[in-house]
């Protein structure tokens, strides 16, 4: 078995894959070492791969190391596909992730990725395995964080999957604003994306999907964890 670690800005994932089967899955605010330890006493665990983007305690990696043998995700990590981002060293280790695993879903495809978690990231990758980028915006808590921190009136408020298009009080124009305001920016998003490339994949992921899955069509894809599933395809691709 194989424990997949992608810690994030929000939440610190733990996932152990039994070959491409995900058979454990808990998040956590902060991974402390004591739970770490539970979790490897509780599964045979021959390998494992961390992806961080934040600071760890260093005493995590070194029981990862000493138990058994670990890929720590970076610009020098081997990947199953054509990177051609610019500037690999700041490329999002869960950008990269995703990106791996929607070419082994679609290995033939062009393929939009559009992860919707504390950023909202847009990823391409071309039907020749060569990945070029994409974009970069502010996630739906981010925007309602912000409205509330850079106004003095403004309230905090807490998405919702419906809202009203025109909001009839304060808190309602903003929920309008934040949650229809970003559907409408993917909507115009993959649109773009359709119009250059053909035969388009498109996958909808991250935990802030629920927000806007059920107002896409059949042809874009909601896909849970796909970050965690290409941690697991790079691990294997590595073990090889």
């Amino acid at each position: 078995m194989k424990l997949v670690l992608d810690f994030g800005n929000t939440l610190q994932k733990a996932a152990i894959f039994d070959g491409d089967e995900m058979v454990f899955l808990q998040e956590y605010k902060s991974l402390t070492l004591l739970e770490l330890s539970a979790l490897i006493n509780k599964f045979p665990i021959e390998k494992a791969i961390l992806s961080s983007v934040i600071n760890h305690d260093e005493k995590i990696k070194s029981l990862l190391r000493s138990s058994f043998s670990l890929v720590e995700l970076n610009e020098n990590t081997k990947v199953p596909l054509i990177n051609k981002y610019k500037t690999i060293a700041t490329l999002g280790k869960d950008r990269l992730a995703a990106i791996v695993a929607a070419q082994n879903i679609y290995p033939d495809n062009n393929i939009l990725v559009v992860n919707a978690g504390t950023c909202i990231t847009y990823d391409f990758i071309n039907d020749n395995k060569e990945y070029y980028g994409g974009a970069i915006s502010p996630g739906v808590q981010m925007r309602f964080k912000a409205l509330n921190n850079f106004t003095d009136k403004l309230p905090l408020v807490k998405g919702r999957k419906e809202v009203e298009l025109i909001g009839k009080t304060t808190e309602k124009s903003i929920l309008s604003g934040v949650i229809n305001g970003t559907y409408c920016e993917i909507k115009a998003m993959i649109e773009e994306y359709e119009t250059k490339y053909k035969d388009l994949k498109i996958i909808l992921s991250g935990g802030d999907r629920i927000y806007f899955d059920k107002r896409f069509n059949n042809s874009i894809f909601a896909i849970s964890n796909i970050v965690l599933i290409g941690l697991n395809l790079i691990l294997d691709f590595n073990a090889k």
